[in-house]
């Protein structure tokens, strides 16, 4: 199960990447008129990616300390991409009349809802595979 869990996080990471860098190379960074706010879209990167490391490290050392961190570190990445989700779904469902009127289309609004949704699902279930194997259930 441990295992599971590095396989699916790796893939939420990867659809994770693809839309950093589709909101960075769209302007996402510079603010403009993007609803997500740059301190919130690098604490999720950041937090995920240093229970990445914490998790690679429970499964070299197998130490439950570890897993438990690496979960600990999965609750705050878990709601930072809540309120990501949040604040996409509004630019996702709007009408492109705002840049018909000129107005800046925001960077997140190139995000494929497929990746979007591929990245929400695997990251619930990397959760479940943490939890899980923080407890001890399903290991050898």
């Amino acid at each position: 199960m441990a295992i599971a869990a590095l396989i699916t996080w790796v893939i939420t990471a990867l659809g994770g990447f693809y839309m950093l860098g589709t909101w960075l190379s769209r302007g996402g960074v510079r603010g403009g008129s993007s609803r997500l706010p740059v301190p919130v879209v690098f604490g999720h990167f950041a937090l995920a990616a240093i229970g990445l490391v914490v998790w690679i490290l429970y499964l070299i050392a197998d130490t439950t300390a570890l897993a438990w961190t690496a979960f600990g570190l999965l609750v705050p990445v878990a709601l930072l991409g809540f309120v990501m989700l949040a604040r996409w779904l509004p630019t996702y469902r709007a009408t492109r009349t705002a840049v018909a009127a000129g107005g800046a289309e925001p960077a997140e609004r190139y995000f494929p809802v497929p990746v979007v949704i591929a990245h929400g699902l695997f990251a619930v279930v990397t959760v479940v595979l943490v939890l899980l194997t923080a407890l001890g259930i399903g290991g050898s």
